[in-house]
């Protein structure tokens, strides 16, 4: 499994957290940065390079982090092929993975806390897209993605 990760300066704290908790899981990882919490960024840059590298299939995932995750998340999908979603619990987390076959995670770094942030991607990576009655839906989201693509 490759995970891209990214973040921008509000979220530099919590990113290099998880970033060295999937690590020591033997994931390996490519961070888009940003790699300094004084470098003012605009997060949309991060979330479409992070999102480029998943859809481009180079990255399997991503993980996005700002200070609320919502602006990661609209950006992120923006790019065709991604479906991100914002947990902060995780219930949340569990069914972006199994319900939506999510394939960016994104979080809000002054919303949830260190803990609470590597159960949930521990959680996240160790979930599968259930399928089943979710299928026809992801199937769905998949056509409109096509659909609208520039």
């Amino acid at each position: 499994m490759k995970i891209a990760i990214g973040c921008d300066e509000a979220a530099f704290e919590l990113k290099e957290m998880i970033r060295k908790f999937v690590a020591e899981k033997g994931v390996e990882m490519v961070d888009f940065g940003t790699y300094d919490e004084n470098e003012k960024v605009l997060y949309p840059n991060i979330a479409q390079a992070v999102s480029q590298s998943v859809s481009d299939g180079n990255q399997d995932f991503g993980i996005l982090i700002c200070g609320t995750g919502i602006g990661m998340a609209i950006s992120a999908n923006k790019v065709p092929g991604i479906r991100a979603a914002v947990c902060h619990d995780a219930f949340s987390t569990e069914r972006s993975k199994k319900s939506n076959d999510c394939n960016v995670l994104c979080m809000g770094s002054r919303v949830i806390g260190f803990e609470t942030a590597k159960y949930m991607v521990d959680l996240w990576l160790r979930c599968d897209f259930a399928g089943g009655g979710s299928k026809p839906k992801v199937d769905a989201m998949i056509e409109m993605d096509r659909k609208y693509r520039i």
